[in-house]
């Protein structure tokens, strides 16, 4: 996100953004320096661009007023297409982040309580 979107911040975004900065973690540190989506970062990459166009398109929507039903269409689309990408991230995390810290007997708890709390937040949109 650039400087000049920053209007564009969803009060979720900030919400996530200071969840894991008041957890004590840096938005780009790991124990190890990679994260769990690393290998499939270009894919994620992908994905998101996909969806952004799809919010874009939602402004273009009521930009053109079209016929609400077909906004809130769009919207249920991006929602899902939100929801499926959240679902990929949490799993590496847990395939990744909690498998090592299991592995390692290291933070184990820490790495249990942010899993929940990830899925918490999800269960609540």
């Amino acid at each position: 996100m650039t400087t000049t979107e920053t209007d564009q911040v969803t009060p979720e975004t900030v919400e996530a953004v200071q969840a894991v900065e008041a957890a004590g973690h840096a938005r780009t540190d790991h124990a190890h320096g990679v994260h769990g989506y690393h290998k499939q970062k270009d894919e994620h990459l992908k994905r998101l661009r996909r969806i952004e166009g799809q919010i874009r398109g939602l402004q273009r929507m009521v930009d053109e007023d079209v016929y609400c039903i077909d906004i809130l269409t769009q919207v249920s689309a991006s929602t899902k297409a939100l929801q499926s990408f959240a679902l990929q991230l949490l799993e590496e995390h847990l395939r990744h982040c909690v498998a090592d810290a299991a592995a390692t007997g290291e933070g184990i708890d820490e790495k249990v309580e942010e899993a929940t709390k990830a899925i918490a937040r999800m269960l609540r949109t």
